[in-house]
């Protein structure tokens, strides 16, 4: 089933029933509960206490059961309102928070590296590295690792806002995923100090998947970046490409604290962050993975997460392999 959790395994997969559903529930908005609140409620109740009140004022005398229909009535009408007061409050404040944690999130992540590249500058500007060139580059290299990881939460900020509107311009062209999976490798070691992490890639498919390159390499850095985030002292990442019978299944592990079973189902959600010890000292939006799952779905995609709880987690992307002879889609 579409969604369903196997233990410590999570597979998210599209079906025509599951995108209607999946439209449905879009629809069903904070508007659409009132709605079909007043509709199937509040209405027939009020409908019913306007006959009971034009009946007592007709009648002669009191009836005991169209006096209790109207207290009913009163009474269902107050608990409805208190219901939908309930529902607008609550939805209010669940924005208000999400809002708040975005924000306080983002700037954490913002101010770590630009006061890395401050500190970095004055001492370049200070010329305290004059007689010592060998230091000097280090600072430049520094400061150069610190721009490319605000770029690359600059990226994820703006994907998650195209996102949100459910636009995926995406260049579709069907062409083997290794080079694109490469050079987000590179771009990624490129943030990172040498021997931060150790990393492995491993390319066994030359199969052609139709893929928009920015996208791709989009979902593959996300990917990465949060296996780093997740990983304990001794980072150890395994990047690998193979085939899956119709599909390409590219593959993100790490040696993290893994994920536990209750919050696989969560882990795509826009802001959501595991609740372990090493996550609360970890920055991020949490918005890293929403966007995969974004990105993924858009090229008609599925995502799948191994994790078990002190052996880390294991990504894998599946695209579907592209028809033979065509290059484009």
């Amino acid at each position: 089933m579409p969604g369903r959790a196997l233990g410590g395994i999570l597979i998210l997969m599209d079906s025509p029933t599951m995108a209607r559903v999946t439209r449905w529930g879009k629809r069903l908005s904070l508007t659409g509960i009132i709605v079909t609140l007043s509709v199937g409620v509040l209405v027939p109740v009020l409908l019913s206490s306007a006959v009971g009140i034009v009946t007592l004022a007709l009648g002669q005398e009191s009836n005991p059961i169209v006096v209790g229909v109207l207290i009913v009535s009163f009474t269902v009408t107050a608990l409805g309102s208190v219901v939908a007061a309930t529902v607008l409050l609550g939805k209010r404040a669940r924005t208000a928070r999400l809002q708040a944690d975005l924000l306080a999130n983002v700037s954490h992540d913002l101010r770590t590296p630009l006061a890395a590249i401050r500190m970095y500058a004055q001492t370049l500007q200070g010329g305290q590295l004059h007689d010592d060139p060998q230091r000097a580059q280090e600072c430049l290299d520094t400061i150069v690792r610190q721009t490319q990881w605000l770029d690359s939460m600059i990226d994820r900020l703006l994907t998650w806002r195209a996102a949100a509107k459910d636009r995926a311009n995406l260049r579709l062209r069907s062409q083997a995923p290794g080079p694109t999976v490469e050079e987000a490798v590179r771009r990624f070691l490129g943030m990172l100090a040498p021997g931060e992490v150790a990393l492995a890639l491993r390319v066994d498919s030359q199969t052609p998947v139709a893929h928009d390159v920015e996208a791709l390499g989009t979902i593959v850095l996300n990917l990465l970046i949060n296996a780093y985030r997740y990983s304990g002292q001794e980072k150890k990442i395994d990047v690998s490409i193979e085939d899956r019978r119709r599909q390409v299944a590219i593959i993100v592990a790490d040696n993290g604290l893994g994920i536990p079973p209750r919050e696989l189902r969560r882990i795509f959600e826009p802001f959501y962050r595991v609740s372990t010890q090493l996550a609360s000292k970890s920055s991020g939006a949490g918005l890293g993975l929403a966007i995969v799952r974004h990105l993924v779905k858009a090229h008609g995609g599925d995502v799948q997460v191994e994790s078990e709880p002190g052996r880390g987690s294991r990504f894998t992307v599946l695209l579907p392999a592209a028809k033979a002879g065509s290059t484009e889609a």
